[in-house]
């Protein structure tokens, strides 16, 4: 246990730059799955190619791995042309998007965890300051917990579908 907490990281988040670099840092940390919760995909943070990058090659890299995806206003996703819904929809076997349920739409937090041990956390999902951690088995379980209860009552949105041509 300790010399898995000295190689851990901790961040404080106060930009989208910081933001987008603890990001891809904890999302490359996944080993089986990614959970995130965000209003419309952040652009700036889940569209860039880094961390589209580090989500290909982890569905691709095993079998079972998952990426599921919260998303409160997918109608704004897929109008400003988020590269992600694109990766969403070729991978679609591995990657799930589903609007947030309404009972959830006044939840303010955003959050991406990597498996059930690292967090990227912001209290404001309209704004850059959090903390970022890559090993914290303790806090990341609860925020899962909670992600897990809403991904229940939440169901795929059909702006995630692929368009009909």
């Amino acid at each position: 246990m300790q010399a898995e907490r000295a190689n851990t990281h901790r961040w404080i988040l106060s930009s989208i730059e910081d933001t987008r670099a603890a990001a891809a840092a904890i999302a490359a940390t996944a080993k089986r799955a990614l959970a995130i919760l965000t209003p419309d995909l952040e652009p700036g943070v889940y569209d860039r190619e880094e961390f589209l990058d580090i989500a290909k090659r982890l569905v691709l890299a095993k079998r079972y791995t998952k990426i599921r995806v919260l998303v409160s206003d997918p109608a704004r996703a897929i109008r400003n042309g988020n590269r992600f819904v694109g990766v969403a929809r070729r991978l679609n076997t591995c990657i799930d998007l589903r609007n947030i349920h309404a009972d959830y739409l006044g939840h303010r937090e955003a959050f991406l965890i990597a498996d059930d041990t690292a967090l990227l956390y912001r209290i404001d999902a309209a704004r850059w300051e959090g903390i970022a951690d890559s090993h914290d088995p303790v806090v990341t379980r609860r925020y899962l917990e909670l992600f897990d209860t809403m991904w229940e009552r939440s169901r795929p949105s059909p702006e995630f579908r692929e368009p009909r041509s």
